[in-house]
């Protein structure tokens, strides 16, 4: 079992309830299992958590509130409204007299208010609160290679690290995302691939060459299989990403290249591409073109 103490005399944290089942919570589960984790789960359809519970060792849970007996409570949602929900709604973590050894672990992407807002609530209940962002999408998920950005207090943070570590190549205290940079390489990438289509040269002949460039990295190489077989399949939505630059556009995000992939997320979402995979932006970038 890789469970482990951070600290001499900190409590280890065995039990979790995990809220969202959608394509990123269900691998960070099976994850959290590997790990020797004892997990029950909750979806908003019910139906899911118990094919869950079927496939793999969970509990499936048919209310929110009774994962209040976790140690650990961790929710991955799509955004701001769900995770306001799940936690201070009228059915919510947070109304239902939960223990003050709970630590809530909020790994959706929402806005720096929404998280701000909720751990003031749950302060007030003597609960810790932390947000925890990834960078990644469903096959970092799937191989426990995600990264995982925290905001939050210290002493909390030390306490759940093995937790992120069972998900995550890395766990770091400090706060905000990396969808900005995600992004810009997703659209560099696209751009580059119209480019190169309008002089005659192939993604199977352009993609190995820029993976095993100076400017190649991770999302290039994940990416090159979708691009070539034109595979949209959602790993991450496109709309999940517009999201996600439209909150750091709200934090300050300004830049000449982002300002550019926010325009370009937002005619892509209006183009009916909203619901397939972020690499879909392609599609866009090659709509301008003609």
């Amino acid at each position: 079992m890789k469970i482990y103490k951070e600290k001499e005399g900190m409590n280890i944290k065995n039990k979790i309830g995990f809220i969202g089942l959608g394509n990123m919570g269900i691998p960070m589960v099976k994850n959290l299992l590997k790990a020797g984790y004892e997990v029950t789960v909750f979806n908003r359809n019910f139906d899911k958590a118990q094919a869950l519970a079927k496939e793999v060792n969970v509990k499936a849970a048919e209310k929110i509130q009774d994962l209040i007996t976790a140690d650990v409570i961790i929710s991955m949602l799509s955004d701001d409204a769900a995770v306001s929900e799940v936690y201070s709604g009228a059915e919510g973590i947070l109304k239902a007299n939960p223990s003050k050894d709970l630590i809530i672990l909020d790994m959706s992407t929402v806005s720096p208010e929404t998280s701000r807002r909720l751990a003031d609530e749950a302060k007030q209940l003597g609960i810790a609160y932390l947000d925890a962002p990834v960078s990644g999408s469903v096959k970092p998920a799937t191989d426990g290679q995600l990264v995982i950005m925290v905001g939050g207090e210290t002493t909390a943070f030390e306490q759940v690290k093995p937790i992120l570590l069972s998900m995550g190549k890395s766990a770091t205290l400090l706060g905000g995302n990396g969808a900005g940079n995600l992004g810009v390489t997703i659209q560099g990438l696209s751009e580059a691939v119209v480019f190169a289509s309008n002089h005659g040269i192939t993604a199977d002949a352009l993609l190995p060459l820029i993976n095993e460039s100076a400017v190649g990295s991770g999302i290039t190489k994940v990416k090159t299989e979708n691009i070539i077989q034109r595979n949209f399949a959602p790993a991450f939505a496109l709309k999940l990403l517009r999201k996600d630059i439209r909150l750091a556009q709200a934090m300050g995000l300004s830049s000449g290249a982002g300002t550019t992939l926010a325009k370009t997320l937002a005619a892509a979402v209006e183009s009916g591409y909203g619901d397939e995979d972020m690499i879909a932006i392609l599609k866009q970038v090659e709509q301008g073109r003609n």
